[in-house]
């Protein structure tokens, strides 16, 4: 049996990480961290790609693939640190297939509507703060960490029930975080009897959707530490110290062969976790938590090994490095660090 990729997920891939060369080079993407661009050309493109229905089912306009197809896309995404609110879309198109909002959907999907998702209370809040639905069809609290504000008409968010709402931007108070990550503007959201429209009346959908998101998240991190990989192999055959390249020395040798020991195990435990969503839902959960927790670590370690095989220019702007390098720390601890998501892992084999 073959456990590796399908030539259509090969080209999937060679797509999305073309698309990355071609519409966020280096440049573009500090052009962006610095505020010079919004984005709206990237996110065009992507939208042009369909790949925002990757795991929607054809009946309702995507492509029909599965979660591990969505991931695939994340992953080459974070590979090129591209910034563009692939993730929370991906989220949310779940959570409108599972409940019928199929107009909503179709909207989504043309790019028409853009959302952004608020679901960080779900998982860890802050003492008083979190989202409680009123009587009359309103929200009031407040969510931190939101991603995909930047741009967004509309803001998929759950309430203290665990049932989902979606709210309208201009109906809600919006504050922009000063994040690590400038290829990824977090903020938070804020209600005071927000109109909002209750989608998910039976709370059922929300745990599939936050790790739905932990994995989506650790596809990210996957594609962010192999690039940082590749950086550093290629940097050390190109650096000279004492008449010689780098990577003849075994100390450098040794420490791109770790980083790849830690990355080749992480890559089969997000695509299983993937996988599990379509295929094995009851593992999905699980497996989901495992692969956000364990990509968190190997992130962590692969980010630092890489920057010191670049030496001082690591730490520089020159390289970019720090782009990748920040990524993986904000996707560590978005939804739930290691630590936190671990627990949820024994929680859910009642340990």
């Amino acid at each position: 049996m073959d456990f590796g990729l399908s030539p259509e997920q090969h080209m999937l891939q060679d797509s999305v990480a073309r698309y990355a060369a071609e519409s966020a080079p280096l440049e573009r993407v500090r052009r962006y961290a610095e505020g010079a661009d919004d984005g709206s050309e990237m996110w065009s493109a992507l939208v042009d790609m369909g790949v925002l229905g990757a795991a929607v089912p054809e009946r309702a306009g995507g492509l029909g693939l599965g979660l591990l197809d969505a991931a695939l896309v994340q992953e080459q995404l974070g590979a090129g640190v591209v910034p563009v609110d692939h993730l929370p879309h991906a989220v949310v198109a779940q959570a409108l297939v599972r409940t019928g909002a199929s107009d909503a959907l179709a909207k989504m999907l043309a790019g028409e509507v853009r959302y952004a998702l608020a679901l960080s209370h779900a998982v860890q809040q802050r003492e008083g703060a979190g989202v409680r639905a009123q009587g009359d069809g309103a929200l009031e609290g407040s969510s931190l960490f939101a991603q995909g504000l930047r741009g967004a008409e509309r803001i998929l968010t759950a309430d203290d029930q665990g049932r989902l709402w979606v709210v309208r931007t201009s109906d809600a108070e919006i504050r922009m975080h000063e994040s690590i990550d400038k290829t990824r503007p977090l903020g938070e959201v804020r209600f005071q009897s927000a109109p909002a429209e209750l989608i998910d009346p039976s709370g059922e959908a929300l745990g599939d959707l936050v790790h739905v998101a932990r994995v989506l998240l650790a596809a990210d991190t996957l594609g962010a530490v192999q690039h940082m990989l590749d950086a550093a192999v290629a940097y050390s055959l190109e650096r000279e110290q004492f008449g010689r390249v780098i990577g003849s020395f075994q100390a450098v040798k040794h420490l791109c062969a770790e980083m790849a020991a830690q990355i080749e195990p992480a890559r089969s435990l997000m695509w299983y976790a993937a996988y599990a969503f379509d295929h094995l839902p009851d593992e999905f959960a699980l497996c989901a938590c495992h692969a956000k927790a364990h990509l968190d670590e190997v992130g962590r370690f692969v980010a630092r090994t890489a920057t010191e095989v670049h030496g001082g220019m690591g730490f520089t702007d020159l390289l970019g490095l720090h782009y990748w390098f920040k990524r993986i720390g904000a996707n560590r601890q978005l939804l739930g660090g290691p630590e936190l998501v671990r627990e949820d892992a024994a929680l859910l084999q009642d340990w």
